[in-house]
């Protein structure tokens, strides 16, 4: 255990124990409070229990997250979490001073927590978190809940195309799940999936075309089209909880339909509000729940136009947000809460239920300390067994860094660097494009880099790279249309992830601005402006509309640092920014 002062000892008893600084969070148990290794040892609280992991990217070992220092929030996001970032983060939630919870909820200081702390996550560690809070509470009235994006990450999902993760939920205990990078399998894969899944796998936004029906498609129901099971009723002791499930609603749009092309995904607010009225008529639950993977922002307007949740459980967004956010409806409150990502955070949220209804609740982000949580022996297993086939590979110290690598952030992050930087070098290419995935690990400075972190980074089922010329007005067009997709006003119209990453290329952005407006003065890393008519070879990979021809991105990536050996004074191709001057979402 990493040893801390009294001072810090002190504050982390009180934020976890008899004086929570987090709006409904949970107390400790009182035989645990001297005890920091017991910490995540949440005393009970009403009679049902919600657990609820997100976006683990198939991360079964613990790892190091930078969370962002950049995630800029506009219009009715300004200055609310998530979009608050590095030290407002922590004068916003009273905790600076804490370098426990400054590790984890920030970016504040993570070269010298990260050494002094070490990994965050791992199965094994979240297996026995998990057993302890299920078993203490009573299995009969406790779910666990996946928010999706498990399946990918890591390069044992790929070769195993996401059965070792299958395993590891299965394992978990795991009672029902939703989806967004699952779908980066063919559909028959996914099937296939499901029906090894010890989970319900839900999705009320997932359905199947109709000319794919009439050529024998399967679906859950045929008459409405649903690809999958749209809800399910739990009994947990006499309380009568209903989960609604809500897949990533653009994955057609930010991942390629080519794998799925049978099905069709939207938002579909309508659909949803008619089922939470036939689920409330019908099955007279006592709570409604949604699992979703809509991302932060899109779940905060969902929960403000759709009324009769009483929480949204969100992924998508890798946000970890230490309290429940409520937003109001025409009929009352829904709570929208995130778990982060990487297996870094639980979501712990015991409700009080009574006379039909949701009288109070508790709810607690949990931080998952790698160093302070023992091993689930039998999850280890599980995950050494599935990671011994490509242990040599994954283990292969491709090069070294003394700068810290990272890829979560609005903009290039210095990972993404490194890849752009390989794309430019061994493809030729005067620009390189690199898309803005959230997911993906960190490598603290100081640390080897193994052909596993390059993984966390590229292991996907489109990695394909390309080079091919490109006009300068193309180029803006698609640095355009991924701004509008992340700062768009309307949440509804935000369908990916973070801004896409440059290599060779400079620019300035206005997020304030509207579309086709925002990105002005692009220059090639020698100074010279882009010519609109001008061509220009461009490398990059992930291509969503079809396959390119050039080897995974993995391969050029290893090429390149093979060369280089050792990363130091990485340049990060940051745009200028205008109108962002006191955006708390930057640090």
């Amino acid at each position: 255990m990493t040893k801390m002062g009294r001072r810090e000892f002190v504050y982390m008893m009180a934020v976890l124990g008899s004086a929570p600084v987090f709006a409904k969070s949970h107390r400790r148990m009182p035989a645990t409070k001297s005890k920091l290794n017991d910490y995540y040892k949440l005393k009970p609280f009403g009679n049902v229990r919600l657990l609820h992991m997100t976006d683990c990217h198939a991360q079964l070992k613990p790892v190091y997250f930078r969370e962002p220092s950049v995630n800029l929030g506009f219009h009715g996001n300004y200055g609310k979490p998530p979009h608050i970032v590095g030290d407002k983060l922590l004068d916003y939630y009273g905790i600076k001073g804490n370098k426990r919870l400054e590790y984890a909820y920030s970016c504040v200081n993570f070269e010298k927590h990260s050494k002094a702390m070490g990994r965050v996550g791992g199965f094994a560690q979240l297996q026995t978190v998990v057993n302890y809070l299920r078993d203490s509470y009573g299995k009969e009235k406790t779910l666990l809940m996946d928010g999706g994006d498990t399946w990918q990450g890591s390069w044992t999902s790929l070769q195993t195309r996401g059965q070792d993760m299958v395993g590891a939920m299965n394992e978990l205990g795991v009672d029902i799940c939703v989806g967004h990078w699952e779908f980066t399998y063919k559909a028959a894969e996914i099937h296939k999936n499901i029906k090894l899944l010890n989970a319900e796998f839900l999705a009320q936004n997932v359905f199947v075309k109709e000319d794919a029906l009439f050529d024998g498609s399967p679906a859950y129901d045929e008459d409405s089209g649903l690809a999958f099971k749209p809800y399910t009723i739990k009994n947990l002791k006499g309380a009568r909880v209903a989960v609604i499930g809500q897949a990533f609603p653009y994955t057609t749009i930010a991942n390629p339909k080519r794998f799925i092309p049978d099905w069709t995904f939207g938002i579909k607010q309508e659909e949803l509000q008619e089922l939470i009225d036939k689920i409330e008529k019908k099955e007279k639950p006592d709570a409604v729940i949604l699992l979703s993977h809509n991302g932060f922002d899109v779940d905060q307007k969902l929960a403000s136009v759709v009324s009769g949740l009483d929480f949204i459980l969100g992924g998508h967004t890798h946000d970890g947000v230490p309290e429940a956010v409520p937003v109001k409806n025409k009929k009352g409150t829904t709570y929208v809460c995130n778990a982060g990502s990487n297996g870094k955070f639980l979501n712990v949220l015991d409700l009080d239920i009574r006379k039909g209804k949701i009288k109070d609740f508790k709810f607690t982000l949990l931080p998952i300390f790698s160093d302070l949580i023992p091993e689930d022996k039998k999850m280890k297993a599980y995950v050494d067994k599935v990671r011994k086939p490509y242990a040599k590979k994954l283990n292969e110290i491709i090069a070294t860094t003394d700068d810290t690598l990272y890829r979560r952030g609005n903009f290039n992050g210095s990972f993404d660097q490194v890849l752009c930087d390989a794309l430019r070098v061994v493809k030729g290419a005067d620009i390189s494009l690199s898309p803005g995935f959230r997911w993906g690990v960190s490598v603290p400075k100081g640390h080897n880099i193994t052909f596993d972190d390059i993984a966390t980074q590229t292991a996907m089922t489109y990695a394909e790279t390309y080079i091919r010329p490109m006009k300068g007005s193309l180029v803006k067009d698609i640095l355009e249309d991924v701004a509008d997709n992340l700062f768009n006003p309307d949440p509804f119209y935000q369908q990916g992830g973070d801004m896409v990453r440059t290599g060779g290329l400079s620019y300035t952005i206005e997020p304030k601005k509207g579309f086709g407006k925002r990105i002005t003065n692009l220059k090639l890393s020698n100074g010279k402006a882009i010519d609109p008519n001008k061509m220009y070879k461009v490398a990059g990979w992930s291509t969503v509309n079809g396959k390119s021809d050039g080897e995974p991105i993995w391969e050029t990536v290893v090429t390149y640092l093979k060369d280089v050996k050792h990363i130091k004074n990485l340049k990060i191709d940051t745009p200028d920014m205008i109108g962002i001057k006191g955006n708390p979402g930057i640090y």
